[in-house]
């Protein structure tokens, strides 16, 4: 794939609300989100997790589900790629009939990467492993933009995530959730968006990369979901901020140059002793599980 030899994209999150269920009316709310990207100049239009969906569906998951390559309203997606770069939140059927909670990034009419999510959390709230499959994979990608990587939710809540796709030479991670707003913080916020914004700029400075999340809104079974979706700069520097609790579209302007200088002034990828990790994981590993 072709990279843009300038370095720089334009971004967008589109901070939606879902309806449950719908697949129909939830490509709509895509294509009303992704022409207004588009018309606001932006080359890369990302959603949250379970975009199309909406994120409590338990015994509708196989209702919903989609299989790739055979899904008229996935076509229309690919279609709307040609124009733009976009990552779209759904129900994956895999061809062994398991299903996943999966982000598809998809370009000039191609299915370029499928991220399926890792850890599924089934505690308080959260029931995710009694329906959906975990992934087996972390991967950077090429892209036009050059590399990326995707995380949805719980993911970014295991460093090793960010660790893996950084190493692996992903200059923009793409993390996408379905954050209940829950807690109290100081300011016009929640607790829960406080610490989603602690994680993205601490892994976007750790590593000098660009960090976006997409978290969505609206309320499903007695649920809020909190939004303020943000972008962070290889510096941890906040560029843009979503509302709380509103829908919202931002954008926000990323300049590889900005990552080459950020590792010039602090070299510590440059540094890092992958052969280090990999001993001390393989001593650590056989400990924990008695090897």
């Amino acid at each position: 794939m072709p990279t843009d030899p300038s370095g720089r994209v334009k971004l967008a999150l589109a901070q939606i609300k879902p309806t449950l269920g719908n697949l129909s009316v939830n490509l709509r709310i895509h294509e009303d989100y992704f022409e207004r990207a588009v018309t606001g100049g932006a080359e890369l239009v990302v959603f949250p997790e379970l975009s199309l969906t909406g994120y409590y569906l338990q015994d509708l998951v196989s209702d919903v589900a989609i299989e790739i390559g055979r899904s008229p309203l996935f076509d229309r997606l690919l279609e709307m790629s040609k124009q733009a770069d976009l990552v779209v939140g759904f129900v994956e059927k895999g061809s062994d009939f398991r299903f996943f909670n999966s982000a598809a990034y998809l370009s000039n009419g191609e299915v370029v990467h499928i991220h399926r999510k890792l850890y599924l959390p089934t505690y308080g709230m959260f029931d995710e492993y009694r329906y959906f499959s975990p992934g087996d994979n972390l991967r950077a990608f090429e892209t036009r933009f050059g590399s990326v990587g995707i995380l949805i939710c719980e993911d970014m809540w295991h460093p090793s995530t960010f660790f893996l796709l950084a190493n692996d030479g992903a200059h923009l991670i793409l993390a996408r959730s379905a954050g209940p707003g829950r807690g109290v913080y100081r300011g016009p916020t929640f607790g829960s968006v406080q610490a989603w914004q602690s994680i993205i700029h601490s892994a976007s400075q750790s590593y000098m990369i660009y960090v976006t999340h997409c978290n969505r809104v609206g309320v499903e079974d007695g649920v809020s979901f909190g939004g303020g979706s943000e972008v962070s700069d290889p510096f941890g520097t906040c560029l843009v901020k979503g509302k709380t609790l509103d829908e919202d579209l931002v954008f926000a302007d990323l300049d590889k140059a900005e990552i080459q200088r950020a590792r010039t002034l602090y070299p510590l990828m440059r540094d890092e002793r992958l052969d280090l990790n990999m001993r001390e994981l393989d001593r650590i590993y056989k400990k924990r599980f008695q090897l």
